[in-house]
């Protein structure tokens, strides 16, 4: 029996050795046979090559530098390979003395670790020019892998910054958002290249690879293409960009030239800044002096710049009156001062405009006509009108992060601050004053409505790839409003040809025009004090900003130019030969034909 037990033992435990043997070399081969297979296949991605930008005349705009970046292989700072890491940094800095060794340590430690088995950056970008003399010596060297390296320029430096907007070195939240940027390490930060960064970055290529144990490649197996150098044309001009910048000299501000569709041939926002100097890394300081500057340049005032609207609103809210009970022949005699209550709301012009109808409010911008519609009509009247108009809500433009802007009502102000609303309040809206803000972009669109009876959506995109850009129009008048908005048209002509318009001193442009001044107050002003300072006197912070919107030409609307200058004073002399100039750029650049 003990035998018998023994023998069963015995031939049990051959039995699941027999079986077990038969496992691993034959049932486990798939497993272990993939296994081997990671560890000399290797599967490398190819970072894709960012797409340029160019204007519509196919001029380059942000363009990638030829260059390349080093690498050094993994683990040579251990104790066995300091030698080798030591005598490899003093080869480099002997070929390219101009580059930095404690740099190039501080790089290479900061992502050598036991788990990293990829080659190491330890200098971003080296020019083409700089490279090539230095090429073999260096690629020749087993611990030193050459690898090509676009790096983004913008040809044109500061022109147009804040609507190309820029790359820099992607952060740890970019690279949370989009796992290629590991690999390709830069991403658009602002303006048109973050807004078409997912375009213009591309697809990662990859390259599959037969490595030995020591990382080294023996065959390459399958390589498939990145997706990459994908074009992006703007509907942007650079030359008007150009021309545009240098009328704005000294001054702050925003200016917006868009045909009456929605294209933008040009958005400067004033003052601009070289966005060459964000690629690399911008030095501290540089953005001190940037970051610290009372007229900050780094804001796109273009979508994210809040000013008060000022006299600008007052066609669109002729308007409101005009199809909500006021009727075209109501006149109002301006004595220069209203009493409501306690206070006095004054009129601009100090001697006040007589007996005044809508066209002369608007062609003389009478702020006692507005004050007293404002009160016939009602803030709930008005606040609506003026949303439906574009107004307090995105245009659409594409450009990351617009601001909307604030529309007054009663509505807004409880949500807001939980409190009454006040008639006063109205009558401060109806000049566009009070809490009322806006951007630039929403006032040039804004004035493409007056112009056209149509609200465009502004797109600075022209063609992204083979695809072109169709502008985005929508209806959003009421037949009672296309019937009257002929008299708002007139209106904003006289402003720019009447004797008495508040631009026709301060236009000399050769194209006719229609259009809308106003002057925005930075710092309020008492409704009883009489004698007011002239802006000229003011000190320069203290002064208004000054708003300038038109449309031209004007029997025929084909271009919208708005500008706002930052502490300008009165609107038409701020900005009358601004735009004027700009009307007259567009005639020798052949945008308008006469």
């Amino acid at each position: 029996m003990k035998i018998k037990f023994i023998l069963f033992m015995f031939i049990s435990i051959w039995l699941a050795l027999i079986v077990r043997v038969f496992s691993l070399a034959i049932e486990s081969n798939t497993y272990y046979e993939k296994l081997s297979q990671n560890n000399t296949i290797k599967i490398e991605k190819i970072a894709p090559v960012r797409g340029e930008i160019l204007d519509n005349k196919n001029r380059p705009i942000a363009i990638n530098k030829l260059g390349f970046k080093i690498q050094l292989k993994p683990h040579l700072t251990q104790k066995k390979n300091k030698e080798i890491f030591d005598t490899e940094i003093k080869k480099i800095i002997s070929l390219i003395p101009e580059l930095d060794p404690k740099k190039l340590i501080k790089a290479y430690k900061k992502y050598d670790s036991y788990y990293n088995h990829d080659f190491i950056d330890i200098v971003d970008f080296i020019s083409y020019d700089k490279m090539m003399p230095v090429y073999t010596k260096l690629s020749l060297r087993e611990n030193i892998k050459i690898v090509p390296s676009p790096k983004r320029h913008y040809p044109y430096s500061e022109i147009a910054a804040h609507s190309i907007g820029y790359v820099s070195r992607a952060n740890a939240k970019d690279i949370d958002d989009n796992a290629l940027l590991k690999l390709i390490g830069y991403a658009g930060k602002v303006g048109i290249e973050k807004y078409y960064n997912s375009y213009l970055q591309g697809e990662a290529g990859s390259k599959k690879v037969k490595v030995n144990a020591n990382n080294q490649v023996i065959k390459e197996l399958s390589y498939s293409k990145a997706k990459e150098d994908r074009r992006l044309i703007l509907n942007i001009d650079i030359e008007l960009q150009k021309y545009i910048s240098s009328l704005f000299t000294q001054k702050a501000g925003s200016v917006i030239v868009m045909r009456v569709d929605g294209a933008i041939l040009s958005s400067s926002s004033f003052p601009e800044y070289d966005l060459n100097t964000f690629v690399s890394g911008i030095s501290h300081k540089e953005w001190a002096l940037l970051s610290n500057s009372i007229d900050k340049p780094f804001t796109n005032k273009t979508t994210h710049g809040l000013y008060p609207p000022a006299s600008t609103i007052k066609t669109g809210l002729g308007l409101i009156y005009l199809t909500n009970g006021i009727s075209p022949y109501w006149n109002v005699d301006c004595k220069s001062s209203m009493p409501l209550g306690k206070r006095v709301f004054r009129c601009w012009k100090k001697q006040g405009h007589s007996e005044t109808g809508i066209k002369k409010a608007i062609r003389e911008s009478c702020d006692d006509y507005f004050y007293k519609g404002s009160l016939k009509v009602g803030i709930k009247k008005m606040s609506d009108g003026f949303i439906r108009y574009g107004l307090g809500k995105k245009t659409g433009i594409d450009l990351p992060n617009e601001f909307i802007g604030t529309v007054p009502s009663r509505e807004w102000k409880r949500k807001k601050y939980n409190r009454s609303w006040y008639i006063g309040e109205t009558v401060n809206t109806s000049i566009g004053q009070g809490d009322f803000l806006v951007t630039p972009i929403q006032i040039a669109q804004f004035t493409a409505l007056m112009a056209t009876s149509k609200l465009p959506t502004p797109f600075i995109a022209k063609k992204i790839g083979d695809k072109v850009v169709k502008p985005k129009i929508i209806d959003v008048l009421n037949k009672d409003e296309l019937k009257r908005i002929s008299l708002i048209r007139k209106s904003m002509y006289e402003v720019c040809n009447h004797p008495k318009g508040t631009a026709i001193n301060h236009l000399s442009s050769k194209v006719k025009i229609a259009g809308k001044t106003g002057t925005a107050q930075v710092v309020g002003i008492m409704q009883d004090i009489e004698n007011r300072i002239l802006e000229r006197d003011m000190e320069y912070y203290r002064r208004s900003h000054a708003w300038f919107t038109s449309y031209g030409p004007y029997k025929n609307p084909q271009y919208i130019v708005s500008v706002v200058v930052e502490h300008g004073g009165h609107g038409g002399a701020a900005a009358g030969e601004i735009v004027s100039k700009i009307y007259n750029k567009l005639l020798e650049l052949e945008y308008i034909k006469q």
